[in-house]
């Protein structure tokens, strides 16, 4: 969480060192992190800016990874909390349509776990993991697709065969977490089931693949399929265009990754336009990368935006519990001025979330005088409607 603190970190130490091209600041981090800290944005463990112009050092401010080995952080001097990461290899940006169905379900690819992380606060209802997927370069994948998942054993609707393969948004950008276009990232929510009678969770019914991703360990092998999806990717043709993002739960997942891309990573699209997260979960201890979304709106308040909707702490204007389609009738005239403008806007999460915002966004627009049928039409016939909803 946003909340969690490093505990016990000793002094940082620096060495400078300098060649021709670059100053860098080598800063060694030892530390101990209690066990509620959570994965950092930044997961390799040598990491080199782009922007290396020296001036004065900042402040700087690091998190770091549950591991209790010494972190090796290389910065550039200038700037640091703003410097984007330079990403390898840069020949991801060379093709010109999506990678699909690369593995298919009969013949899926044996990728490994990387890591597996509890990424909710202890008051969160159920458990939220962050799990990191090494597939050596051989899946690769654009922002805002999907792999499918085929968990272990027998389908038991199908004695003998494999169970069905699970769809889970991408949770990272085609580099993924270490930067190095080698892994990927899921956001996943551990499916279980409480029986009404008794309040006992029954986990011969709980849910198969999400429990497996969530029960993982580093090492461990899991088959992936795809990756698949068109209507998610991430429009890149016009630099300067406005993405309004709303989701619920894990349907932040390829959010992060369209974020990531506009203002953590050194990519060849410069992102100069305005990306507004508006993100829905029961309370602050279920907030997912919050950490993340508060460094750019630090580093990028005139292209940045992020609203929350906390359904269990936060009162709509009618008093009632605080929701997406409250946040987005809260900012209805602005939301419709920029659609009009030609801003794209993504809709991920639960199919549940779907109902209340449409009923929202069309009386809105009844208010305002116009036909949300003739104009939901209109904004699916630009490509400016997005939706992936399960």
């Amino acid at each position: 969480m946003a909340h969690s603190a490093i505990s016990q970190v000793t002094p940082l130490q620096f060495s400078l060192s300098t060649s021709k091209k670059d100053s860098l600041v080598s800063v060694a981090v030892p530390l101990q992190t209690d066990s509620s800290f959570r994965r950092s944005t930044f997961k390799a463990t040598s990491l080199t800016f782009s922007d290396k112009s020296c001036i004065s050092m900042p402040s700087i401010d690091l998190k770091a990874s549950r591991s209790r080995s010494q972190y090796i952080v290389c910065m550039s001097v200038q700037q640091a909390s703003k410097a984007k990461v330079s990403v390898s290899p840069l020949s991801l940006e060379d093709a010109k349509e999506p990678p699909l169905n690369i593995y298919k379900p009969k013949e899926p690819y044996t990728a490994t776990i990387v890591s597996v992380e509890r990424i909710v606060g202890p008051k969160a209802p159920g458990e939220t993991c962050h799990i990191v997927i090494d597939h050596d370069g051989n899946l690769p994948y654009w922002e805002g697709q999907s792999y499918g998942v085929v968990p272990p054993g027998e389908n038991p609707k199908k004695p003998g065969s494999p169970h069905n393969v699970r769809l889970y948004s991408i949770a990272s950008t085609r580099y993924g977490d270490s930067f190095d276009g080698k892994t990927a990232s899921l956001c996943v929510r551990r499916a279980v089931y409480y029986d009404p009678e008794t309040g006992k969770e029954d986990p011969s019914k709980n849910g198969v693949c999400s429990n497996f991703l969530c029960n993982a360990k580093p090492g461990d092998k899991v088959k992936i399929t795809g990756p698949s999806g068109k209507i998610m990717l991430l429009p890149e043709d016009n630099p300067n265009a406005t993405h309004i993002m709303i989701g619920t739960g894990t349907g932040v997942a390829p959010f992060r990754g369209y974020l990531r891309r506009m203002f953590m990573e050194s990519v060849p699209i410069k992102f100069n336009g305005l990306a507004w997260l508006f993100l829905g979960v029961a309370n602050t201890d279920s907030l997912l990368y919050d950490d993340e979304f508060i460094k750019y709106l630090s580093d990028y308040p005139g292209n940045f935006r992020y609203d929350r909707a906390l359904s269990r702490e936060q009162k709509n204007n009618k008093g009632g519990k605080m929701y997406v389609q409250d946040k987005i009738e809260e900012y209805s005239d602005e939301i419709f001025k920029l659609l009009d403008e030609g801003a794209h806007i993504y809709f991920c999460g639960l199919k549940g979330m779907m109902p209340g915002i449409q009923d929202t966004l069309k009386r809105v627009a009844e208010e305002r005088g116009e036909s949300w049928e003739q104009k939901l039409s209109q904004l699916k016939k630009n490509k400016q409607w997005h939706v992936e909803v399960y």
